[in-house]
């Protein structure tokens, strides 16, 4: 099986929804209400959504396939970051999901190191993203990566108000 990273492409949008779906639901479903699940998932993942970030200057999704199989995703976003951000020209890496059966495989890794050379790429002096509280394998994640927490902010699941983490690092 052959794994590779690129852009995602208007034709990725169907499957890039159902693996942004499945992927949230694998991490947060535990800890949220079906509910809310599903409203937060309607608001976010449809295949129309999916095609217009795509499509937009402001963002770059990178995806991660093997043999046509979407495996993981990151959505990088580009525009204003929360006040307590204070690199400069900062970017966010705003969505990062590796599906189930590929964690431990060192996908996240690949995938990482694409989203750094993409935002440096695009001039991004700092990468900034928000991480839910109660996700502490992400946490580790990111700080083995150089993030640093700088401030917090709310992310709402459905009608539940959260508290994300901000963390920011250099490029």
């Amino acid at each position: 099986m052959s794994v590779s990273l690129r852009p995602a492409t208007p034709a990725d949008a169907r499957a890039l929804a159902v693996l942004a779906e499945r992927t949230f639901r694998d991490t947060f479903a535990a800890q949220n209400s079906p509910q809310n699940m599903d409203a937060h998932c309607r608001a976010h993942y449809g295949e129309a959504l999916q095609l217009a970030e795509i499509a937009s200057t402001d963002h770059v999704t990178l995806v991660v396939e093997a043999d046509g199989l979407l495996l993981a995703y990151a959505q990088l976003r580009w525009g204003t970051a929360p006040a307590c951000v204070s690199g400069q020209q900062a970017a966010e890496i705003r969505r990062f999901y590796v599906d189930a059966p590929w964690l431990g495989k060192g996908i996240a890794h690949t995938l990482m190191q694409a989203c750094l050379a993409a935002l440096l790429e695009r001039g991004s002096h700092t990468a900034w993203l928000g991480v839910w509280e109660h996700n502490p394998r992400a946490i580790a994640f990111y700080r083995k990566w150089g993030f640093t927490p700088v401030g917090e902010h709310c992310f709402a699941v459905g009608d539940d108000p959260q508290r994300d983490v901000i963390l920011e690092r250099g490029l």
